[in-house]
């Protein structure tokens, strides 16, 4: 008596039926691409969050600083100005109470530039790149006529062109921001260059 063939048969049937190794070698092809993708949707939300209450804190500070006396409009000294202080102040108080690294800046960690711009920086406490940078440029001044340029984070002045100039203030702040998304996009071979730092400026014009 002979032994049937049909048993192998069928047994070679399901072997090549069985698709979990498929599922597997799918899963490791999805499972970067699924990587970048929450990766991704976590870090932009935070860097979106983190640009709309550094927009609307410049917006406050400005607010603030323009509403002091003219006599801050100025050459630089030593002492700051009440309202550079004041803006500065509450950049920095703003910061700590929504749990935001102030990168260890200090009232005193500040450049003095003509006519009346005061820098402050810093990038301690374990901040990346060039960490917070604070820039209050209290002789800021722009066309009248509607054609002003958005002001830079550097809060340069803009050409008056022949112009009525206004003059205002404005506050700068470039955080250094941290992305997770370029580590993780490396996992499928590319690299996108994003900005090392989030800033949001703001221009209010003088009351005083």
């Amino acid at each position: 008596m002979t032994n049937s063939p049909q048993p192998r048969k069928r047994h070679r049937w399901r072997a090549w039926r069985d698709d979990r190794a498929a599922q597997l070698v799918e899963f490791a092809v999805t499972l970067p691409l699924l990587v970048v993708f929450v990766v991704g949707i976590f870090d932009f939300s935070a860097a979106f969050t983190l640009k709309q209450k550094l927009t609307n804190l410049a917006r406050d500070a400005a607010r603030a600083a323009a509403a002091g006396p003219a006599s801050d409009i100025s050459q630089p000294s030593a002492a700051v100005p009440v309202s550079v202080s004041d803006a500065f102040q509450m950049i920095d108080n703003y910061l700590i109470a929504n749990k935001i690294n102030d990168c260890g800046i200090t009232a005193g960690s500040f450049t003095a530039t003509l006519p009346a711009t005061w820098t402050y920086s810093s990038n301690s406490n374990g901040c990346p790149g060039s960490g917070l940078v604070i820039t209050i440029n209290r002789a800021y001044n722009f066309q009248a006529n509607g054609t002003a340029q958005p002001a830079n984070v550097n809060c340069s002045p803009q050409s008056s062109a022949g112009q009525v100039t206004v003059i205002a203030t404005c506050v700068s702040i470039q955080y250094g921001y941290q992305w997770r998304f370029g580590r993780v996009e490396s996992l499928l071979g590319s690299s996108a260059g994003l900005p090392n730092s989030i800033s949001a400026t703001s221009v209010a014009v003088n009351e005083n």
